[in-house]
């Protein structure tokens, strides 16, 4: 009954004061509001980065070069990836076919029209192995086109429009700075991805042609190994592992010079740092929620001072210590909450939101309830309304009665 009468003698206090209660709480709105973009966000980069990792297939391990000694790929050139190591790696019982990737970037050009655009190098098995790529005329490079260093290339489904507009690019012939290549295929359009290299504007050529007649090189950036079991992926990599050691003479596996990941350990990695930018964005989100409580901590002293008079009526009246306690305490807890509500409102609105924009852009953006966040806000505002009001509530509370009755 003491809790009940308290409830009704702050909310009616609130509702008395709306106006100043909902400025009261835009602080509390703002940091809830923030913690849901915040998680909602980064659930929709997880998927978003996920699904691009998944498109590669699940049955497959990746290889990289690696500066030896550290844990992370390579950001500096290492040229230690050969395309007979790939074909070593092969002869594995559990690997079922690899291809090897380098890029490129030169000018591309048809009659008038030129752009500058990354050369994406790679084995023929590509086309099969990358689930998301997918021919929508002609054909793709074959092994024989790679080992011959054949002048052919494959381009892209925006680059096919920007060169050839609604003409036919299949049997045309572009050029790569000043050397002529024939279009044999073009790729049906895969949208927007979380990779740095837009793939619809790519032109895809076969690795070899790319070494020898444009680069000048004689190593590969990554390879992709599809295996037959998925069961054995841990096995296989290990194996892989042993293969490259030997071939580039390691003995000390904090020596490799390159990295060896299955599926699960991609998405391992990504979750771990998806996770850590989450929860330090979320670090620094819930200042502007204390922010907000602060906020709340001031106007109640306001309010106390304005009640002052009440105060001391009530206690004139046989309400105790606590009862006017309850009173204010409840009251900050309806403003934080209040707050909360009207977070979480704009909150998921802003998050649709943003999902619709990244739709936009062609990115592969799924909205999801940042149900996480939406408890954990609760949870933070609580305790702010807990927090901030307890010492305005603890004032109240001491006041003497004729002191307050006198008050003015």
């Amino acid at each position: 009954m003491q809790l009940i009468i308290a409830f009704q003698l702050a909310w009616n206090s609130l509702r008395l004061n709306l106006l100043r209660t909902s400025l009261t709480v835009l602080g509390v709105v703002i940091g809830v509001a923030a913690i849901i973009i915040v998680f909602a966000a980064g659930s929709g980069i997880s998927n978003l980065v996920s699904g691009e990792i998944e498109s590669y297939g699940t049955n497959v391990i990746q290889t990289e070069t690696k500066v030896p000694g550290s844990n992370g790929p390579s950001v500096s050139e290492v040229t230690s990836l050969k395309l007979s190591d790939m074909e070593a790696i092969n002869k594995l019982d559990n690997v079922e076919d690899s291809y090897a990737v380098s890029l490129g970037q030169q000018k591309v050009s048809y009659a008038a029209e030129s752009v500058k655009v990354f050369l994406f190098g790679t084995s023929a098995p590509y086309a099969q192995i990358d689930t998301k790529t997918k021919l929508a005329e002609g054909v793709y490079f074959s092994e024989e086109d790679d080992r011959s260093q054949a002048a052919v290339v494959v381009l892209g489904a925006t680059l096919k429009e920007t060169l050839f507009g609604d003409q036919k690019a299949l049997g045309n012939f572009i050029k790569i700075g000043t050397k002529k290549f024939q279009v044999i295929g073009v790729l049906e359009e895969q949208g927007g991805g979380a990779s740095f290299l837009d793939f619809d504007n790519t032109l895809y050529i076969p690795i070899q042609t790319l070494h020898k007649r444009i680069l000048g090189i004689d190593y590969a950036m990554y390879f992709m190994h599809q295996i037959r079991d998925l069961n054995q992926a841990e096995e296989t990599a290990a194996e892989i592992r042993s293969v490259l050691r030997d071939r580039h003479d390691i003995s000390d596996p904090e020596k490799d010079d390159f990295r060896v990941s299955t599926m699960a350990e991609m998405l391992d990695t990504l979750g771990t740092v998806t996770g850590a930018v989450t929860y330090l964005l979320l670090a620094i989100v819930l200042i502007s929620l204390l922010v907000g409580g602060v906020g709340i901590m001031n106007i109640m002293y306001v309010t106390v001072t304005e009640r002052t008079p009440e105060i001391g009526l009530r206690k004139a009246m046989g309400a105790t210590a606590s009862d006017v306690a309850w009173q204010f305490l409840i009251e900050s807890l309806l403003i934080t909450f209040w707050g909360w509500v009207l977070g979480v409102i704009f909150g998921v609105l802003a998050s649709f939101a943003l999902s619709l924009l990244a739709q936009h852009f062609n990115l592969n953006w799924q909205f999801s309830w940042p149900w996480q966040g939406i408890a954990l806000s609760l949870l933070f505002s609580l305790i702010c309304g807990l927090l901030f009001g307890y010492r305005p509530a603890n004032q109240a509370s001491r006041l003497d009665p004729v002191t307050a009755l006198r008050a003015e």
